[in-house]
């Protein structure tokens, strides 16, 4: 549907009757004078959006099969190349080559006396239009490793670190073993990860039905949740080692790029791996013998779940071609009628898994929708002052490829000219998300304040502030969310394409999407579709519309902004807490070592246990030592005093090179030699956690060597990220104030 006339007129009044009567709101990065010129010119973007046109694009464009390489994925970037150009901008494919293995053989069988056959295969549905379309990429874990095996199973709960410190204890070891664990609670990629360190020949991954499927609600098609043949494929690059064609780190993937061989790649794992459905997975896990899970371990399914290993063996074999094929990227510009080489750059991915409505097409249709106003603002005269890039990126489901390629073949170039990265990913009904550089959260409130929420008629600020205050755990908590004036934007970990923007290049980022209300079961499955979105993840599209005007609001009011919006007071106050839970981190860690080690060696554990499950006591820790953090609470002190300094300044227009180094500032925050054994990550404040995938750890060189119990090496990167930040503060002082 089409936001109705009346509605557009009444948004459009009050704005003016506002501006009329001088309540224009405040923006941050213009003088007064100026904001409601900005305000109008939003208003105009709004009426240039559809949620009809919204829908009909996610309609075509996720209505075949489209993956990275596939005919059907290089049409789909010609489409959304052929729009800019009917949209006025300047668009062109820029393609790399990179590695991309599909499978050539899969096969999963119990042996013992009641043998299965693991089916690896979801059925179509007549309610699902596209469900049985040739094309399909097979049910898969992308970058598993070629293997042919044989052994007993062994259930790991989530494939966690802290589930084999269990299974220590109970006395079952993994090494030679295929393990079986469920998804969730972290990035697929860590199951296998943890399971090879632990020496496990393979790896099988499935959803069980507590966690997506019946548990949660009606499956499909009757409900929105996983039935018991749905089946999630996804990558499993350690890209926590870094993203990216695994063959061409740190260099753009053309196709005379020098490379690594496959077995050089450092980010690509050894063991077999292959994601199963839970209607094959129940064979496996009734087979197990051995000690009952714990009941944090159980799933949904009706029977009890033993740990193993079982008397029955497994076979598991995966053969991949692994081939280099090409990435097809769509960039499309409009160049700055002030400021052309300040860019403000845009991005969403077009690549999918199968037809992939939601993930990403959602997305893609949003941000289509915003380049069609912004041209049809252009055509009425009102160009941006600063370059637009608006970029589809190909090859996000197998790691991050086509951004990550193209930010590694111009980092130089992004480095001086990239404002900001705006991404968006998948969208459904509910509450907005933000996440990025804490610079930026003054923005994103204010962004926020000025979208209406399309079920509620209030801001979706204000829902998200509600939402806020309902999730908050403790009274205490709760008063102070709803005491608060705006929102928190969450940290970057990994899992779509600011990554290589971010933590790679230091460009300040956002990363935007609609959801909550809109849970389901269907993600990277045939049934990511065009039936199932309509019909449980945003009916009437107008969450796409939300989507492309808080994205689009952003874009015009960074892209015409006198003063670049910055703020980093945010900034400092965001790392402020940050050095708060190092410590009490640190502190929490000591004490809850000390009380373990007095109850394992007074013999607590033994006699606390029931002795019939055999059931050993953990192994003492060392103690943990006293960690200095002055250096850190000292060049908190200095930025402190800086942006004091920014937040008080008199209100004038910055000149071109101020803006610049406003937006360059975040590059202070890189250290060149990177994270601990992952040097391709140089952010010192936001990475992916080693052993969460997608999740953040926030000041990552120190908080993950404090959790792995690295005293020496947190005594290195709190002077590492010290330094950083007395660079900022040095950088703001000289080159802004």
């Amino acid at each position: 549907m089409t936001t109705s006339p009346i509605s557009q007129l009444m948004a459009a009044l009050l704005l003016l009757s506002g501006i009329a009567s001088g309540q224009t709101k405040k923006l941050s990065g213009f003088p007064d004078s100026l904001a409601a010129a900005q305000l109008r010119l939003e208003a105009q973007f709004d009426q240039h959006l559809s949620s009809a046109s919204i829908g009909a694009t996610i309609k075509e464009l996720a209505s075949q099969p489209h993956h990275i390489s596939s005919a059907r994925g290089k049409e789909v970037a010609e489409e959304i190349k052929r729009r800019f150009n009917s949209y006025g901008w300047d668009a062109s494919l820029v393609t790399y080559q990179v590695l991309f293995p599909i499978p050539q053989e899969r096969e999963l069988e119990l042996g013992g006396a009641k043998p299965y056959k693991a089916l690896l295969k979801e059925p179509a549905l007549p309610e699902d239009a596209t469900s049985g379309q040739q094309g399909q990429l097979p049910t898969y874990n992308c970058w598993s490793a070629d293997g042919d095996v044989k052994a007993g199973l062994v259930f790991v709960n989530y494939g966690l670190p802290e589930d084999y410190d269990y299974l220590q204890r109970v006395g079952i070891s993994v090494k030679g073993k295929i393990v079986i664990a469920k998804y969730g609670r972290s990035w697929r990629g860590i199951k296998p990860k943890v399971a090879q360190e632990h020496g496990a020949i393979g790896c099988i991954i499935y959803s069980d039905p507590r966690d997506d499927g019946y548990y949660s609600g009606d499956v499909y098609p009757k409900g929105a949740f996983k039935s018991e043949h749905g089946v999630q494929r996804g990558s499993i690059m350690d890209m926590v080692i870094y993203p990216g064609d695994p063959l061409t780190p740190n260099i753009g993937a053309t196709a005379d790029a020098k490379r690594l061989t496959k077995e050089e790649a450092p980010n690509l794992l050894k063991i077999p791996v292959i994601p199963i459905s839970y209607h094959d997975a129940a064979p496996l896990l009734q087979s197990l013998e051995g000690p009952v899970a714990p009941e944090d371990w159980r799933g949904g399914l009706p029977f009890t779940y033993h740990i193993g290993p079982g008397t029955a063996p497994v076979h598991l074999k995966m053969k991949f071609d692994w081939q280099i094929r090409p990435c097809y990227n769509v960039v499309a510009t409009l160049k700055g009628s002030k400021y052309p080489d300040q860019w403000i750059v845009r991005g969403n991915h077009h690549d999918a898994w199968v037809n992939g409505a939601a993930d990403p097409i959602s997305g893609i249709a949003a941000m289509l929708e915003e380049a069609k106003a912004i041209g049809e603002l252009v055509k009425q005269g009102n160009k941006p002052a600063r370059t637009l890039v608006y970029c589809a990126w190909d090859g996000e489901e197998p790691g991050l490829m086509g951004s990550t390629e193209w930010v590694e073949d111009h980092a130089k170039e992004l480095q001086e000219k990239a404002v900001v990265y705006i991404n968006s990913d998948n969208n459904g009904r509910g509450f907005m998300n933000a996440s990025g550089s804490h610079a930026l959260e003054t923005l994103v409130n204010e962004v926020g304040r000025d979208i209406i929420d399309p079920q509620t008629n209030v801001s979706v600020l204000a829902r998200r502030q509600a939402l806020d205050a309902l999730r908050a755990t403790t009274p205490k908590a709760k008063k102070e969310k709803l005491a608060k004036q705006g929102i928190n934007i969450n940290a970057m970990g990994s899992g779509s394409d600011y990554s290589s923007f971010l933590q790679h290049l230091g460009v300040p980022s956002l990363d935007y999407s609609y959801g909550g209300e809109d849970a389901g079961g269907e993600y990277h499955s045939i049934y990511d579709s065009y039936d199932d979105y309509r019909r449980f993840k945003d009916p009437t599209f107008v969450y796409g519309v939300a989507l492309s005007k808080t994205a689009g609001h952003t874009v015009l009011r960074i892209a015409n902004a006198v003063n670049v919006p910055f703020d980093f007071r945010r900034l400092y106050e965001t790392i402020n807490t940050y050095a708060s839970e190092l410590s009490d981190l640190s502190n929490n860690l000591r004490e809850a070592t000390a009380v373990e080690n007095q109850l394992i060696n007074e013999n607590k554990y033994g006699l606390a246990t029931d002795t019939a499950k055999h059931l050993a006591a953990p192994s003492p820790k060392d103690p943990v030592p006293y960690i200095d953090f002055s250096p850190l609470q000292n060049a908190l002190a200095g930025l402190d005093s800086v942006t004091q300094q920014l937040a008080n300044r008199p209100q004038v227009a910055n000149s071109e090179a101020v803006n610049k180094a406003l937006y360059q500032a975040e590059q202070q925050l890189l250290y060149p030699g990177g994270l601990p054994n992952r040097s391709w990550y140089r952010h010192t404040l936001y990475a992916p956690g080693f052993y969460t995938g997608y999740g953040v750890k926030t000041i990552p060189g120190v908080r993950e060597a404090i959790e792995q119990r690295r005293w020496k090496e947190a005594d290195e990167q709190i002077k590492i990220v010290a330094a950083a930040l007395n660079r900022l503060s040095g950088y703001l002082q000289q080159q802004v104030l």
